[in-house]
């Protein structure tokens, strides 16, 4: 009798759990106004798979799915934790590749060293900033804050945390990159030569499922894209591009022509970390546009080849 009651009990927990987790993650995924299928395209699974996902009825829990679900469901850091107590009934584990970046980083010396080029950073003039491999910003100079100043926020896509997710997807981006259809062309050629570098990292995966969920954004990075890299190389296409139009808040400044410049010192590369700036010069009108026809053109001759 008392195993018998031991089992029932069991089974109110299990169904406690299951229906704890199907309140969270669907309230999750109505809040970003996803569909069950919509959700399982970005996992890579079925929609079947899902809904069982949703359920709660899933054999067993790993990291792996819980943290591709995390993504999926763009959660915030405490929802991951809220996630992984309804599931595992513990707090996640952080993932080992970023605990071994995150240990270069506190060492000492590379701390002094951050310190020091982040004082180096505030001196400049021009918006200047540090990703990691996952293109996440790690420090930004006050002329790169100063220009995002007023942004909204938008879940990861804000320039203080990501300009390359800021830049595809957040809704105020073409506000500040004038002729935006150009600044997302260029940043998806920075997520394709990241992910060739990285191509196993869950966050630049994640930023390529919200790439090919977006219709315009996937026909550009399938159809576009690949002409452009073959004509100039993705890194090349990205730092070293045809100049872009950036406005500036400030009305006495206006409308930019901007290049992105990546220039970063072996201490900087040694901790995986890159450093890109936003240069910001006075062109005409009619040059810029002479600049892009000549651009899409290289890109155009590589398509027609």
């Amino acid at each position: 009798m008392l195993e018998a009651m031991a089992t029932q009990t069991d089974e109110f927990a299990f169904a406690m759990r299951g229906k704890r987790l199907q309140d969270f993650l669907k309230g999750r995924r109505e809040f970003l106004s996803l569909s069950q299928e919509d959700v399982a395209e970005i996992l890579g699974i079925s929609a079947r798979a899902y809904g069982n996902w949703e359920r709660g009825r899933v054999k067993e829990w790993t990291d792996d799915k819980l943290y591709a679900l995390a993504e999926a469901l763009q959660m915030t850091d405490y929802q991951v934790v809220r996630l992984f107590r309804i599931t595992v009934n513990r707090d996640p584990r952080p993932n080992p590749r970023t605990l071994a970046f995150q240990k270069r980083l506190q060492d000492p010396a590379a701390m002094a060293f951050l310190d020091d080029y982040t004082a180096m950073m505030n001196a400049l003039s021009l918006p200047t900033y540090v990703v990691d491999h996952r293109c996440d910003v790690k420090i930004a100079n006050r002329a790169y804050r100063d220009l995002f100043r007023s942004v909204g926020p938008y879940g990861k896509a804000i320039p203080g945390r990501s300009f390359l997710r800021f830049g595809l997807f957040h809704p105020e981006a073409p506000t500040f990159l004038a002729n935006h259809g150009d600044w997302q062309l260029s940043l998806l050629a920075q997520l394709a030569s990241s992910l060739e570098r990285n191509g196993h990292d869950p966050e630049l995966q994640s930023i390529r499922r919200e790439v090919l969920r977006h219709d315009a954004l996937r026909s550009t990075y399938l159809d576009e894209l690949p002409g452009l890299i073959l004509s100039s190389g993705a890194d090349l296409a990205h730092h070293e591009g045809t100049h872009l139009k950036l406005r500036h808040p400030d009305h006495r400044i206006g409308l930019k022509s901007c290049r992105l410049v990546e220039e970063t010192p072996r201490s900087l590369e040694c901790l995986g970390l890159t450093r890109i700036t936003l240069v910001l010069t006075y062109v005409s009108d009619s040059v810029m546009d002479q600049r892009q026809i000549q651009h899409h053109g290289k890109a155009g001759d590589c398509h027609a080849a």
